[in-house]
């Protein structure tokens, strides 16, 4: 088995279905056995060594250092047992080293909510905002990756959104199933990184959204990149900063980029809206406004 405890390697089955999506029992157990896979033991004051044949923390090991029942930790693994206590949820995310992202994500999986996929709307004052940024690429998504509404420049910049031809509409789909992904996105692992971790996230709010599910299901089949990044546990929320994106006529741009979350109406999902823009006078800035010429003669 070269070292590695099939227990925290084989979260995907021949069908590439992914253990613990759809499922709320499940759930909280495979994020758990993700996240302990990743935790060498020397850094918790463990012995390692070549002959351990868990990649990770053994079960026995993690509820040592959270302070809980080796039983009941293997309960908590196996789903049968659910809504552990704030305090066994602290304790295990100390255990684990995770940051506030992944600890929400944890509380989240523990609560087992359930409830109807929320449809995700996009409203005509959302449009017209969008459209007016006339100089700065921007796009919204859903908790799905799809990209539900855009403007001119953002369309143009990201792939050629507005030609169904061009790009899956879905950004997940698009980055792992689309060479072409990797010629617009030069920091594509990062990306591909962000784009799983948004998916977990969204299929620990909405367990029952047979869409997401059917989504991480054909993504976790095609793509080995996919099923790697999934089995980390990696739990990766980019909220702004600086992104690469490479563009045929106006080259490689290093952009500043802002997330801005569009709040949910009730039954519907909030949308998050990305925004690009560049420092002015720069070449960068000099680029987009060439770009944005183009496409508004288009």
């Amino acid at each position: 088995m070269n070292g590695v405890d099939p227990s925290t390697d084989d979260q995907t089955d021949t069908l590439g279905r992914i253990d613990g999506v759809g499922d709320t029992h499940r759930a909280l157990g495979a994020f758990l056995r993700a996240r302990r896979g990743r935790v060498a033991p020397e850094n918790v004051g463990l012995a390692g060594g070549r002959r351990r044949r868990v990649r990770g923390l053994r079960r026995e090991e993690l509820a040592q250092l959270a302070g809980i029942s080796v039983d009941y930790y293997v309960r908590l693994e196996q789903g049968r047992a659910t809504q552990p206590s704030p305090e066994v949820l602290d304790a295990l995310a100390r255990a684990l080293g995770l940051g506030t992202a992944a600890r929400g994500h944890l509380a989240t999986l523990a609560a087992a909510r359930r409830g109807p996929a929320p449809r995700a709307r996009v409203s005509p004052v959302l449009q017209r905002v969008l459209d007016s940024m006339t100089q700065m690429p921007a796009f919204a998504t859903d908790h799905r990756l799809d990209v539900v509404a855009w403007n001119g420049l953002g369309a143009e910049l990201i792939g050629g959104l507005a030609d169904p031809a061009r790009r899956d509409p879905n950004n997940a789909r698009y980055l792992f199933l689309d060479p072409a992904s990797r010629v617009v996105h030069p920091e594509w692992r990062d990306r591909a990184a962000e784009a799983v971790g948004q998916l977990r996230v969204a299929a620990g709010n909405y367990p029952d959204d047979a869409e997401l599910t059917a989504l991480i299901t054909e993504l976790s089949a095609r793509s080995a990149e996919f099923r790697e990044i999934w089995a980390s546990g990696e739990i990766v929320m980019c909220a702004a900063g600086r992104k690469q994106l490479r563009h045929p006529v106006a080259g490689l741009l290093t952009l500043d980029f802002e997330t801005l979350h569009v709040p949910a109406a009730p039954g519907e999902t909030g949308l998050v809206v990305h925004v690009f823009s560049a420092e002015e006078h720069t070449p960068e800035a000099t680029a987009l406004a060439e770009l944005a010429a183009a496409v508004a003669d288009a």
